[in-house]
Order: structure tokens, then C-alpha cells, then sequence
């Protein structure tokens, strides 16, 4: 992975997903729960957290909450 220092207030569904597993390393499990393997894709590093969710039919809104909720407990 490369890294970045990014510094955000929230996630948003238009971040790309290795940008957001950037901020902290524990998303990607929020990720794996919801069944998106997309950190270990290549797809990861250019494919946004909205486009993923669509693939994987996966309720956007709902993992937003999900990753947010987990990165401003480890903030």
C-alpha cells in the first residue's frame, strides 16, 4: 500500500477505498464484514467506497455510518 498522510473529518462514500483503509489500518475490517475483500483488489486503489458498494450490493449509507463510527472511536 502507499502512504498517505490524510487528515479527514469523515468518510464519504466518493473517498477511494485505499485512501479510507489509509486513515486506519482497522476499516479494512469493516470492509471484510461487510464482504468487501476490495483491500486486497487492485480495484481498491482506484474504485470509490460508492462504486464498491454498488458491486457488492451493499446499502452505501449503511457501511458510511459503519466506517465513521469506527474511525472517530480510534481518531
Amino acid at each position: 500500500m502507499r502512504k498517505k498522510n490524510l487528515k479527514v473529518k469523515s468518510i464519504t462514500k466518493d473517498m477511494i477505498i485505499d485512501d479510507v483503509i489509509q486513515l486506519d489500518e482497522k476499516l479494512g475490517d469493516i470492509f471484510l464484514g461487510f464482504g468487501m475483500h476490495c483491500i486486497f483488489c487492485h480495484m481498491g486503489l482506484e474504485e470509490t467506497i460508492e462504486e464498491a458498494a454498488f458491486v457488492h450490493q451493499v446499502d452505501v449509507d449503511f457501511l458510511i455510518e459503519k466506517l465513521n463510527e469506527t474511525y472517530k472511536q480510534n481518531k
